[in-house]
């Protein structure tokens, strides 16, 4: 048996090309155009990449994109003050703090800052709270790109297993609760888990979110499971998942690669939500 790979950078390209792109036509034709502001603070190359791809997804869906770059030595207070200027800016819809920030910076303080309906991050309490109690907000990118790549793949979730490893706030969380909204029963696993690999012997659909390269092998994986691949490492020049992509693959029946999988479904949710700001604006 060998998995069917899901591209997410395939499946991104189409909703950007297509849906978003007329989305933001428009807009435009309203004379609104999507902005989205990214903050980086210091020069980390992995943000850096981030940002870059961020520009680029922003271009293809006719975007405005801008990157707002400071040095590590700025302060809390300078960066909370450059944040209520943009949420005070009616021409910027988007706001983004590329994470992580420098120790002296609060992170709470940072996100808690910025203007909800511009949380195109999906990170503030407001937005948290809403997604929790399954009203209209503005979802965290990466459960709702996870959730666009189980759709493109067809996966019908009501009543399916979903096991979800990792409970960060960020993606296993929210990952969770979306699935739940989707009719799925729903086994949260973590660090402390006692017998992992009995939570994953009946899971349909499994999501790995743990942090640790090639957490899950091929041999905890039931035959014609689903994989979804969060994670992303860099061992020796090269990269890879929480996954262990080569025995997975033969056990599973779809299965998403790093990269090429999750990391650009995340930043084609980044630019849908920015659109969606705009659309409420309008």
């Amino acid at each position: 048996m060998s998995a069917r790979v899901i591209s997410g950078k395939e499946v991104a390209e189409e909703i950007l090309s297509n849906d978003l792109r007329l989305r933001v036509e428009k807009l435009k034709g309203k004379n609104i155009v999507p902005k989205l502001v990214v903050i980086l603070v210091g020069e980390m190359k992995a943000s850096a990449s981030y940002v870059a791809q961020k520009e680029k997804f922003a271009g293809k869906a006719g975007i405005e994109s801008e990157v707002r770059r400071f040095e590590d030595t700025i302060s809390e207070e300078e960066i909370l003050d450059e944040i209520n200027k943009i949420n005070t800016d009616s021409s910027i819809h988007g706001v983004i703090v590329q994470l992580p920030l420098p120790k002296h910076i609060s992170v709470t303080k940072v996100l808690n800052s910025i203007d909800p309906s511009k949380d195109v991050d999906g990170f503030t309490p407001s937005n948290v709270g809403k997604l929790f109690l399954g009203e209209d907000t503005l979802v965290s990118c990466t459960p709702k790109g996870i959730m666009s790549i189980l759709k493109s793949a067809d996966v019908n979730l009501t009543g399916m297993n979903v096991t979800v490893i990792g409970r960060s706030n960020i993606v296993g969380k929210p990952v969770s609760i979306l699935c739940q909204q989707q009719n799925a029963t729903v086994t949260m696993c973590h660090s402390k888990t006692r017998d992992l690999n009995a939570k994953l012997a009946d899971a349909d659909v499994i999501i790995v979110a743990a942090g640790v390269p090639k957490f899950i092998n091929g041999d905890q994986i039931p035959n014609g499971a689903v994989v979804v691949d969060v994670g992303i490492h860099n061992i020796e020049g090269k990269l890879c998942g929480d996954v262990d992509f080569e025995s997975a693959s033969k056990k599973a029946s779809a299965i998403t690669p790093v990269p090429g999988g999750v990391g650009p479904m995340t930043v084609c949710a980044l630019i849908e939500n920015t659109i969606i700001a705009a659309e409420r604006s309008s």
